[in-house]
């Protein structure tokens, strides 16, 4: 490196360049680290689950039982294929990621320049800087080389860095100024802009609370359909049932398992990321639907968030003699005279009228100056920052002129009438002797909504941390200034040598970070997920990716880098957070919604479990067919969809599971009791009335038209007639109580307010009836009953099953208003 340092034009040979390339040397593009497309299809399309499944499908299409097979397989191919899409579409946008363009770059070869593609730039070489450059290796600038470098993509600090000979130029920045040669020492993967790159690509989408519950349920429930499935089983080989019976048993079964919830997620997260949208607010991941409704701190940079990222003129303080008028018109004269306008300029030309001048000489702004001026025939003008023209001043500023403003976050300027020229003998910029006219206060422009989103934030119980690469007073009193309490901002250097415990403890007890890297955010995310928080990430930069990957929620402005939208889970397309708050009230419409479908489905589920075992300890067949196992597709997931769409967004219930205990099991037991109760009295009145000899001719018919059996006195086709009769009773059964179920979690009277307040809301009494509607014209559609394998309408089924829907209705609203299961697990009602 020293010799380099020495002789920057040598470089390397062609030859030294080809072998480091043969050594993996070489500045290659990261490779994307995720899963195989094929091993996304293999987890998502044949998981233990559907393999059931295949081979149940299997063998009914084996049996030529094709309706049987759809309905038993169907839905989870449906759900893997959702979750594969998913999958693929996030590994496509990960894979994309690339921080550095591929814009040639100028290498010293054999001691001349040449221009190659970025990846063939070795360890070793030689790079050509100039302005304009994005530097694509890390290491040191070389002797000989002086610049300026834009990093605030991968800092978030805006104003430029000053290099000189051995400082380091990392990786995705760009060089604003300048010129010079940096030595590549760090290329490829263990560059900075390599490793960002990798860690951006890192897939590590979090499962929701919600999935998580209802996973756990859906095992739950396949544990338990396991062990009843070897019970019947081995029932059923004891009593020699046919191979057909025995694979409609175990199709039967299956169905019982709540896949259909996984689909309903997918549906209500796709419809829920349309809602959110028309807020302003780009859903990239699904589950994000979720996600942000379940967030309590919001993490956030302050230039884009909470400002525009433009200056405003905040006042003009005349100095000594100095008139109002002559100052701000020579100040806005010299913001409109000024050749390379920058952020100041463009506020001061708003702000002030300007006249044009004969301009001799002009020094533009640098970060290095810290002042800009002009010399023209009206005078010769400067506007920098007060400690830098502070040593040139013929009379010094008073105390506190500037630091009363300065903390308060404003940005303060002073212009002086400058006595000579602006450059020395040698033409190098040179501040001559000054005498001050006036302090320009200038302050960041705030977005016009955000001081209305903090509230809503706050107002729904949701911190606001800014992290900031701008300095922590400054950022403290911007965030004071939109709402956000901030009494002691925090250096990210101070984070430097603290373990995870005062980490969390500084924390949970700060508003503001200021001067924070991307590592610094990082670790303050990570923090706030151990003390229990769910975190959204709002960040613009590539130096927010990292931070933006480790929360629950990341989300992106649409004007920042590719990177960052690319890795985020939000984009808010309108580049402001007042989407947020709407976005959240919608995420907890969707899961509240989801919320009540759980209650459906799994009460639906629970009584079938409990009337299969106790009809086959009974002995009395067995209740279901696959087909009828199907009317949960039309008795509960349909009417869940509209549930889902039609909830209010309320917060998140964190009692969810305990409250499914205190619903489900009295629903499930006081169903399967009265389902049980009409299988098995129209089982025996069937069957009894065959072998007495009191056949009803209707039922006959009907059922020789269904089956295409002729009655010959014989038992098997008494069991057979009792057995389709007792299921069709027992679907009608189930059904309309499913629809009724609806009403008792959703009341719009007192009538069915046994378990909850009533809503008000008429729209689920009005679903209700349609669906009983529905239901009745399946029962008169020969071509649906036959589908579903029930019989047409019969007066015997009609007989047993309104009766007993209205017992069912008194005796769930009795234990429901007196909690008596409550009471009988001792479970407590939560807070």
């Amino acid at each position: 490196m020293e010799q380099l340092m020495l002789a920057p034009a040598d470089g390397l040979t062609d030859a030294e360049a080809a072998a480091r390339r043969r050594r993996g040397e070489a500045n290659t593009a990261v490779q994307g680290g995720a899963r195989s497309y094929a091993e996304i299809l293999r987890t998502n399309v044949f998981s233990f689950f559907n393999l059931i499944l295949f081979v149940i499908g299997a063998a009914l299409l084996v049996l030529e039982r094709y309706s049987d097979a759809l309905i038993s397989v169907g839905l989870g191919l449906i759900n893997a294929m959702i979750s594969a899409v998913q999958e693929i579409r996030a590994k496509r946008k990960l894979d994309r990621l690339q921080l550095l363009d591929r814009a040639g770059v100028v290498v010293v070869r054999d001691g001349r320049e040449v221009e190659i593609a970025p990846e063939l730039v070795v360890c070793g070489d030689v790079i050509r800087v100039r302005a304009g450059d994005q530097i694509v290796v890390d290491g040191p600038l070389l002797d000989g080389g002086r610049l300026e470098a834009d990093e605030s993509l991968l800092t978030g600090e805006s104003d430029p860095v000053v290099k000189h000979p051995g400082d380091d130029l990392r990786s995705g920045s760009l060089c604003a100024s300048g010129d010079g040669h940096q030595l590549a020492r760090d290329v490829g993967a263990n560059s900075y802009a390599g490793r960002l790159t990798a860690e951006a690509r890192r897939s590590t989408t979090d499962k929701t609370p919600l999935q998580r519950r209802i996973e756990f349920i859906v095992r739950l429930v396949m544990a338990l359909t396991a062990l009843m499935s070897g019970a019947i089983l081995a029932q059923a080989a004891i009593e020699g049932f046919s191979v057909l019976r025995v694979v409609q048993i175990t199709a039967v079964l299956s169905g019982l398992v709540p896949y259909g919830l996984f689909f309903l997620i997918a549906l209500a997260y796709t419809a829920g990321a349309v809602r959110i949208a028309r807020h302003g607010a780009l859903v990239q991941q699904v589950n994000a639907v979720e996600s942000v409704s379940n967030v309590d701190v919001v993490c956030t940079d302050k230039t884009g968030t909470l400002t525009t990222g433009q200056l405003t003129l905040d006042e003009v303080v005349p100095l000594g003699p100095a008139e109002y008028g002559e100052v701000t018109s020579a100040l806005g004269s010299l913001s409109h005279n000024a050749s390379t306008p920058n952020l100041t300029t463009l506020a001061l030309t708003a702000a002030l009228p300007g006249d044009p001048w004969d301009v001799h000489d002009e020094v533009p702004f640098s970060s290095s100056l810290r002042w800009s001026g002009l010399a023209a025939e009206e005078g010769t003008w400067v506007l920098g920052a007060p400690d830098a023209l502070g040593p040139r001043l013929r009379r010094p500023l008073r105390a506190g002129e500037v630091t009363s403003r300065t903390e308060r976050g404003l940005r303060v300027l002073l212009l002086a009438r400058a006595d000579g020229p602006l450059r020395d003998a040698d033409g190098r910029p040179d501040l001559p002797m000054l005498e001050p006219t006036a302090l320009v206060v200038l302050a960041d422009e705030l977005r016009d909504d955000v001081v209305d989103t903090v509230r809503r934030f706050q107002d729904d119980g949701v911190r606001l941390k800014v992290l900031s690469g701008d300095d922590p007073q400054t950022v403290a009193a911007i965030a004071r200034r939109a709402g956000i309490a901030a009494d002691d901002p925090v250096p990210g250097a101070a984070l430097d040598d603290l373990d995870d415990p005062a980490l969390d403890a500084v924390v949970a007890r700060t508003a503001v970070f200021g001067r924070v890297a991307p590592e610094h955010k990082e670790r303050i995310v990570r923090s706030l997920r151990r003390q229990g928080h769910y975190v959204a990430m709002i960040g613009d930069g590539v130096n927010d990716a990292r931070a933006l990957k480790q929360a629950q929620v990341g989300v992106a402005m649409r004007s920042g880098s590719a990177v960052t939208r690319d890795v985020a889970d939000i984009v808010l397309v309108d580049d402001s957070f007042a989407a947020l708050p709407p976005a959240q009230h919608e995420g907890r419409r969707i899961i509240n919604g989801i919320g009540i479908s759980l209650y459906v489905f799994l009460a639906r589920v629970a009584s079938q479990f409990l009337v299969i075992l106790t009809v086959t300890m009974l002995g009395l067949g067995f209740p279901y067919s696959p087909t009828q196992v199907g009317l949960t597709m039309f008795t509960v997931g349909i009417p869940t969809v509209f549930l889902t769409f039609w909830a209010r967004p309320l917060q998140p219930d964190p009692h969810l599971l305990r409250n499914l205990v205190r619903f489900v099991v009295p629903a499930a037991v006081v169903t399967a009791t009265y389902g049980t109760a009409v299988y098995t009295f129209l089982y025996e009145m069937i069957y009894h009335g065959f072998t007495s000899g009191r056949t009803p001719d209707r039922i006959i018919d009907e059922f020789e038209k269904y089956t295409g059996l002729q009655y010959g006195g014989d038992g098997d086709f008494t069991a057979a007639a009792a057995t389709i009769l007792a299921q069709t009773g027992l679907s009608t059964f189930f059904s309309f109580a499913s629809f009724i179920l609806i009403l008792f979690l959703l009341p719009r009277s007192r009538a069915f307010a046994a378990w909850t307040n009533p809503t008000g809301d008429v729209r689920p009494a009005l679903l209700v009836v349609a669906l009983c509607v529905v239901f009745a014209a399946v029962l008169n559609v020969p071509v649906l009953w036959d589908y579903f394998g029930l019989m047409g309408p019969s007066k015997p089924v009609f007989t047993v099953v309104l009766p007993a829907l209205f017992l069912w209705w008194s005796s769930l609203t009795i234990v429901l208003k007196l909690k008596l299961f409550d009471r009988l697990l001792g479970l407590e009602t939560p807070a």
